[in-house]
């Protein structure tokens, strides 16, 4: 199904065919220069499991992201929910998270911002949703970047508690959006 359409992109459920690509991405070193480490291809197939069920249960959720022109999975965007009982122990929990990840060869042509734009967009006519949280490392300037185009603000800094001390990612700030 498709969720989402932009001028250049479909936010849709994710198929078998997006399993090779997802994985080779999640290996890429750049792709994962903001995370401690990359993903397995057994994390990354689970990954997509749980994003599909989100999208299915909730009716948003991570979707997989394909260039209207190509057809090519690049990658996805959409809301994800944190949990109170889950890793982090911020004030703001329960919240609704954005997110994105794309393929290398497919940054900086303003793909995530459109994506993340479209997303605000569903969220806003589709949901109940009254803010959305952006959470990044805090040396990760492209997502933060991204935050800030779509009308995100700063609100608060972290360290995240699945990083260990010391470690250049362990600083995260927290982006806010009232829709």
């Amino acid at each position: 199904m498709k969720y989402i359409k932009t001028k250049r992109l479909i936010l849709r459920d994710w198929q078998e065919s997006d399993i090779a690509p997802f994985i080779r991405m999640n290996q890429d070193s750049d792709v994962r220069r903001y995370f401690p480490e990359k993903l397995s291809s057994e994390a990354s197939r689970q990954f997509i499991v749980d994003a599909q069920k989100d999208i299915e249960d909730r009716g948003f959720g991570l979707f997989a992201v394909e260039r209207r022109d190509t057809g090519e999975f690049i990658g996805f965007t959409g809301m994800q929910v944190l949990e109170e009982d889950g890793p982090f122990r911020l004030e703001f929990l329960p919240c609704i998270e954005i997110g994105w990840r794309l393929m290398k060869k497919h940054w900086n042509q303003g793909f995530a911002t459109e994506a993340a734009v479209g997303v605000l967009k569903f969220a806003e006519r589709h949901t109940d949703i009254k803010e959305i949280y952006g959470l990044a490392a805090k040396r990760n300037w492209p997502s933060i970047h991204v935050m800030e185009k779509i009308g995100m603000t700063r609100v608060e800094e972290f360290e995240h508690p699945l990083i260990i001390d010391g470690h250049s990612l362990k600083r995260h700030v927290v982006y806010r959006l009232k829709l």
